[in-house]
């Protein structure tokens, strides 16, 4: 048996037991310390920072002894039992996390989509059998399905083998009156759950949408419809990747890297639905059905499919529209017989979060043309109307999560969300999330930042930093030309927080993807900007954009700010209106067969648009009248 060393970390206080040699960051997580990082692992980009303070410990591919000071968690191996201490800004602290709308999605926002009936896909049937005699002698089996065809209309029926086996003893101990939980869908039924006699017991469901960077999960009520509670987090899988791409070469190339993407991610469901149920005083046996959205990769790595040809020409999923599968197969805190429906998916990259998306806003039943953009690590966009739809997605990388920027963060406490730059004296001012002093910046405050230092002028339409002003906070640094945002001792992490040139650029490149894609989609509808009707923003990152600001620099499209609607979490509210409605699930479906997908990297038009769009705002500055 293999002696185990302990990594202990100061100053949690917590200790993670692990076999000789492991690294410090699978040690941390083990901990259930989350540690920042973009590369999954591969030391690129130096952000999972830790300091040694007592313990052998060993460089990663050398063997050699680690050098004193901070050394990457990710390359430093644990050679016996070591004491490790987390920098502040090496920490993954909680997400602000977006959990969706209204208590009863059945009763929709206002301005968004239809309101569709209340038929859940899962309920309770209480029946009363006919006892067997000689004469009507049809088997237990047969029996049983004669009396649900009765009261439910359906005509194929599945049990599970152990629920079989006790059919049996559940009819006769309940004298023949039995409570039977069904899922249906297409026309056939799940028995999930069989209880003698006339349960009262509730039937439970669960909504979730599994992001790349954050999870959410409502607990629903079945019969009522409520929203019992809500909880939502961060992707622990970021720590193998901060995007979709790096976490396929993880899954792919890491052995055993695909059921380490899948365990992570069911923790972390797992982690948030019993909460939900330790709070609502509930059980998990009650929890018989989930919905479940997310992008075509998310949902591959969820159910542990392979997904290596999502990122091959021509990036061909393994399967777009998953067939059911039962919580036991998962390891889901619910009954093991539950049934989790994964919504379907368009394409690689346009998946069962836009579907939902598209479903809760009503797009495909609006006579005017909508844009629903959903921006993060790959930004997707979906344009069309009730006759029309085609969707596009770019990847407009990590930065509006934060990654590769110097002091780039997800949205969480100390994040900077807002930016304020005062034209004659150069000063800053900051709003973080929380209140607390700042760690960095997030997407909001990157934007918001990018737009202030456009048009106090320190930055070019290039995105060059003007170093001939008379202020301090421009300066040059080790990775060349900067502005000071946070003086060190004003900051939560006891350094400056700055932006640099290459910061710059990297967002430069991740707004210019994301307009590139809407300049795409209205190409090859053969429309102009003006033919929009409203323009739809979903996601957490959405949520808290600057329109103004988004505008200024060249993300979104210059439209009068009364064409911007948020929809908010659109991918778990449109779950859950599928958890509750069968027909809000057979919609869905034939939305995703609806949708065409536009591959931008066939031709050359996303290239010369992309290149175009690498200016502020833009290099056509006719398509932004009001900058």
């Amino acid at each position: 048996m293999t002696r185990k060393v302990a990594v202990f970390f100061s100053p949690d206080g917590r200790v993670a037991h692990v076999k000789r040699n492991t690294s410090l960051w699978e040690a941390a997580a083990q901990a259930g310390l989350g540690l920042k990082g973009t590369c999954g692992g591969a030391g690129t980009c130096k952000r999972c920072q830790v300091l040694v303070r007592d313990g052998p410990a060993l460089e990663k591919g050398t063997g050699l002894p680690s050098g004193a000071g901070l050394v990457l968690a990710c390359q430093t191996l644990a050679a016996g039992s070591v004491t490790v201490d987390i920098p502040q800004d090496s920490r993954l602290a909680e997400h602000k996390v977006l959990l969706g709308g209204e208590d009863v999605l059945t009763e929709s926002d206002a301005d968004l989509g239809r309101i569709y009936r209340l038929q859940p896909l899962c309920r309770k049937v209480r029946l009363t059998l006919a006892a067997p005699t000689p004469e009507g002698n049809m088997s237990d089996w047969s029996r049983l399905q004669a009396a649900l065809r009765g009261e439910t209309g359906c005509d194929t029926f599945r049990i599970s083998l152990p629920d079989l086996r006790r059919l049996a003893e559940t009819l006769r101990s309940g004298n023949w009156q039995v409570t039977a939980t069904l899922v249906e869908a297409a026309g056939c039924a799940d028995i999930v759950r069989l209880e003698p006699g006339h349960s009262a017991g509730p039937a439970l469901g669960l909504a979730i949408d599994v992001g790349t960077t954050t999870v959410v999960v409502h607990l629903v009520d079945l019969e009522t419809g409520l929203v019992l509670g809500k909880k939502g987090t961060y992707n622990k899988q970021a720590r193998f990747g901060d995007d979709v791409i790096t976490r396929i070469v993880y899954a792919t190339e890491q052995e055993n890297g695909l059921s380490q993407l899948q365990e992570t991610v069911i923790s972390v469901v797992n982690q948030l639905v019993t909460g939900l149920l330790a709070e609502n005083g509930r059980h998990r046996r009650d929890v018989h059905l989930a919905v479940v959205a997310g992008n075509t990769t998310m949902i591959h790595l969820f159910l542990a499919l392979p997904p290596a040809y999502i990122r091959l020409e021509p990036y061909i999923p393994l399967a777009g529209s998953p067939p059911p599968v039962r919580a036991a197969e998962l390891g889901l805190a619910a009954n093991p017989h539950a049934v989790i429906l994964c919504l379907p998916a368009v394409a690689s990259y346009v998946g069962g979060d836009i579907v939902a998306g598209a479903l809760l806003s009503g797009i495909a039943q609006e006579q005017e043309v909508t844009l629903f953009i959903d921006i993060g690590t790959n930004g997707e966009m979906l344009l069309g109307n009730r006759d029309w739809l085609v969707a596009v997605a770019c990847s407009a990388g990590p930065a509006f999560e934060g990654g590769g920027i110097t002091f780039g963060m997800r949205a969480m406490q100390g994040a900077v969300e807002r930016v304020a730059i005062t034209p004659e004296s150069y000063e800053v001012t900051v709003e973080t999330i929380g209140g607390v002093r700042p760690l960095g910046l997030c997407g909001s405050g990157l934007i918001d930042c990018l737009a202030k230092l456009c048009a106090a002028g320190i930055i070019n339409r290039a995105g060059q930093l003007q170093m001939d002003f008379a202020t301090p906070r421009l300066r040059r640094g080790d990775d060349g030309p900067e502005f000071v945002l946070v003086w060190q001792e004003e900051a939560g992490g006891g350094k400056d927080i700055v932006l640099t040139g290459n910061d710059i650029k990297n967002l430069l490149r991740a707004k210019a993807a994301v307009y590139a894609g809407i300049r795409c989609l209205l190409k090859a509808a053969e429309l102009e900007m003006e033919a929009v009707w409203k323009v739809l923003i979903a996601g957490g990152f959405g949520s808290h954009l600057n329109i103004r600001d988004a505008i200024a620099i060249g993300l979104l499209p210059d439209l009068p700010a009364e064409k911007f609607t948020f929809v908010g979490n659109a991918a778990v509210k449109g779950a859950r209106l599928c958890l509750l409605s069968q027909e809000a699930l057979s919609e869905a479906q034939a939305l995703a067969k609806k949708i065409t997908y536009l591959e931008l990297s066939a031709g050359s038009d996303f290239m010369e648009e992309f290149v175009a769009a690498l200016f502020l705002p833009h290099t056509d500055l006719s398509l932004f009248p009001s900058v």
